[in-house]
């Protein structure tokens, strides 16, 4: 560490050469003053040599202890060489915190500098307190306001640095959300279509002794193949915002209105789906749209895990509630590749918690397997 850092630090060049300009015209101005006096050679000499020494504390100290020249400024203005006292009184007030310090030194330089001592009259009364105002009150004034703007421009730019922090952890919490809707949607929609093309596969190798049903079999996986090709082109032609395929379909999201079309074809798959669904008009397109990921998800797990189970799909509508419930049916032994990772159940989970509404996934004694849940409309 230079010098300079060990005496200024955190003060570039042009603030060093005022520091140096404020302490040597301190010290020369009180030098004059110590003329005007007349003190005698002795005299003089002993003050110029104070003037010098307060010079050196204003250049080195006046903003880490100012209270340091402060004092010797206040002790020459007593005896009449006031001019320190100006940059002193403003130091202080600048650099000390504390307002019992500030008002205890002001008192006492406010008194050096008016040197009540040499008043004899009502018009030395007023002089005397025009001089402590001049040399105590007005710097120190500019101190106490120039050491509040500093404050504030220091908290504005710490809040600015905390928005800005805050702004970025924002970001990245919508960049990890969006992720995470994309990929549930795209569990959702695309899972659906790819296990009923597995249903549909096993039941090929089932029949393979019937050419019409194989026949039958294989139009419904290509159908189902191109669904689930569709919907993932939707999906990345809407996530490429700045380069969308035009043949893209941009549909509207599914909803309750559509889940006989997708009972419909779990049945195609070979699937026993039994459909209960009242009239759901002016149910919320957000509400609607879970109640169908809700039962898509079901009956792609009842799809995986009980081939073959008959499956309900229930749907009752109150005044302030929708509630979706898929039940499936016991299935003998476990099925070979049914293993999964639970992501869609915990996907539905999430996707019903957004919508401060109840969800519950939970085998029933009769060894099926039930999900339901509860959204507020």
């Amino acid at each position: 560490m230079t010098i300079r850092e060990r005496l200024w630090p955190g003060l570039s060049g042009r603030s060093i050469w005022l520091e140096v300009h404020l302490a040597v015209s301190s010290a020369a101005v009180a030098a004059f003053e110590v003329a005007a006096l007349d003190p005698g050679p002795m005299g003089s000499l002993g003050l110029v040599f104070v003037c010098v020494v307060l010079g050196l504390l204003l250049l080195v100290l006046r903003r880490r202890a100012p209270l340091v020249p402060f004092a010797l400024s206040a002790a020459l203005a007593a005896v009449g060489i006031a001019t320190g006292l100006l940059v002193a009184a403003y130091a202080v007030a600048r650099y000390v915190p504390s307002w019992r310090t500030l008002a205890v030194s002001g008192a006492l330089a406010g008194v050096a500098g008016a040197r009540p001592w040499d008043v004899d009259s009502s018009n030395g009364v007023v002089g005397a307190v025009g001089t402590a105002a001049l040399l105590v009150l007005l710097p120190g004034a500019l101190g106490v306001w120039q050491r509040t703007r500093a404050e504030l421009l220091a908290a504005l730019q710490e809040r600015a640095e905390t928005a800005e922090a805050e702004r970025e952890l924002l970001a990245r919490d919508a960049v990890r959300t969006e992720r995470t809707r994309i990929a549930r949607e795209m569990h959702d929609a695309v899972g659906h279509r790819v296990s009923l093309m597995v249903l549909q596969a096993g039941a090929i190798e089932m029949a393979a002794r019937d050419p019409g049903r194989v026949e039958q079999l294989a139009g419904h996986v290509q159908t189902a193949g191109r669904r689930a090709l569709d919907e993932l082109r939707e999906m990345v032609g809407v996530l490429r915002a700045g380069d969308v395929d035009e043949d893209a379909p941009l549909g509207p999201q599914p909803g309750l209105e559509d889940l006989p079309r997708l009972v419909e074809h779990a049945r195609e798959a070979g699937m026993h789906v039994r459909l209960e669904l009242p009239e759901h008009a002016g149910v919320d397109a957000a509400v609607g749209r879970a109640a169908y990921r809700i039962a898509q998800e079901a009956l792609t797990n009842a799809g995986k895990h009980a081939p073959g189970a008959p499956v309900t799909v229930t749907v009752e509508r109150t005044a302030d509630r929708l509630a979706v419930r898929v039940v499936s049916g016991p299935v003998e032994g476990v099925p070979a590749g049914t293993s999964g990772e639970g992501y869609g159940l915990v996907g539905l989970a999430e996707r019903v918690r957004t919508l401060d509404g109840r969800f519950t996934a939970q085998h029933r004694l009769d060894g099926g397997f039930c999900v339901e849940a509860v959204l507020p409309e």
